[in-house]
């Protein structure tokens, strides 16, 4: 489905300039506090301000969101501020209360994104709405399952719709809340290029120190625009701490983004893809040989009655290799899941050779 009718999901009186920006704290927690972070985030110019009415939690008991109680808070924003809100929906009932409300967009999250019976409650209830819908990559890294959310809204007649890249869950410790994997958003925008795009990255990062360099990359890559979560006081947040920053934190993030124009001519870049167009050919070409001296060695293990995997080997391959791309610049866990994966299909060219 190519969705090239899709509508753009800027609001009126909102520029049309990267980077569309959405802000405001993980929760609604008080009046008080939603009121002093719109009346913060206004005067920086913030214009779409956002807050979590209905929180979902991993288990009970923690924060759940204090519910459409909430919903007379963004109203009190909408009259006394101007901006625009948003707030997350999760069913039927959310969207009913969130629109009822005069709530400005609706985003789903990703928990929601990944249930494709959840996504059909949704789409049902926002069929003939015009209204904005962002929808939050899945849990997990499933483009298809993304794409299938937003097919869902879509069909439903909604056209002001667009994504929201958050991260995606990682059994593996690293620097991030959720891993960025910007090859699957890379991937969306190849698939979808009509489809507007928003990097949260709160959620990708999960700490107030990586949610700078992670929106630069994100500029750097194209994207429309951020939603931030951002409260006045954010070690005293009731949810999500951690990955909040002050609105005045985030004007002074936002006046240090560098925004390059998306629509500047490549040409000068055309030798240089010629370059690396000739270079992908000889991998290939090198990958092809690399496959044909496998299968020798298939046929080898079957002549000899030898195990195809060889673990000792396997180790020397990965370390040596690893030293080699640190010696010439390159980042050696790259190398390590490179040669993972050509392992993968040498060992899979061999296992056809024996079982031939």
């Amino acid at each position: 489905m190519e969705m090239n009718d899709l509508q753009p999901i800027i609001l009126p009186g909102i520029p049309a300039r990267r980077p569309l920006v959405i802000a405001g704290p993980c929760s609604a927690e008080t009046e008080e506090q939603v009121l002093a972070a719109a009346r913060a985030l206004a005067a920086q110019e913030v214009k779409i301000f956002r807050a979590g009415i209905w929180k979902p939690r991993t288990k009970p008991g923690g924060f759940e969101g204090v519910g459409v109680e909430g919903l007379r808070w963004l109203q009190r924003v909408k009259a006394e501020t101007g901006m625009y809100v948003s707030t997350e929906v999760a069913t039927e009932r959310h969207v009913f209360e969130a629109l009822k409300a005069g709530v400005d967009l609706l985003w789903i999250g990703a928990r929601t994104s990944a249930n494709p019976f959840a996504m059909q409650e949704l789409a049902g209830a926002l069929r003939g709405v015009d209204i904005p819908v962002l929808v939050k990559n899945p849990v997990n890294p499933d483009l298809e399952l993304w794409i299938g959310a937003i097919e869902r809204l879509y069909n439903a007649g909604l056209r002001r719709l667009g994504a929201i890249h958050r991260g995606f869950s990682s059994y593996d410790r690293t620097i991030y809340r959720n891993q960025p994997q910007w090859h699957i958003p890379i991937e969306l925008r190849r698939r979808l290029p009509q489809l507007p795009l928003l990097c949260d990255p709160s959620h990708i990062g999960g700490k107030r120190e990586l949610i700078a360099p992670l929106s630069q990359e994100a500029m750097d890559l194209g994207f429309d625009g951020l939603i931030v979560e951002s409260h006045c006081t954010p070690d005293e947040a009731w949810s999500d701490k951690q990955q909040q920053v002050t609105p005045d934190v985030l004007c002074f993030m936002l006046h240090t983004l560098v925004v390059r124009e998306t629509t500047q001519t490549t040409e000068p870049l055309a030798e240089l893809r010629q370059q690396i167009d000739r270079l992908d050919d000889e991998l290939l070409a090198l990958m092809a040989k690399r496959m044909r001296i496998s299968r020798e060695i298939g046929q080898y293990k079957k002549e000899h009655s030898m195990p195809i995997l060889q673990a000792k080997r396997y180790d020397e391959i990965l370390n040596k290799r690893g030293a080699q791309a640190v010696e010439l610049g390159i980042n050696p866990e790259f190398v390590k899941t490179l040669l993972q994966a050509i392992h993968e299909e040498s060992v899979h060219e061999q296992v056809k050779v024996i079982n031939g």
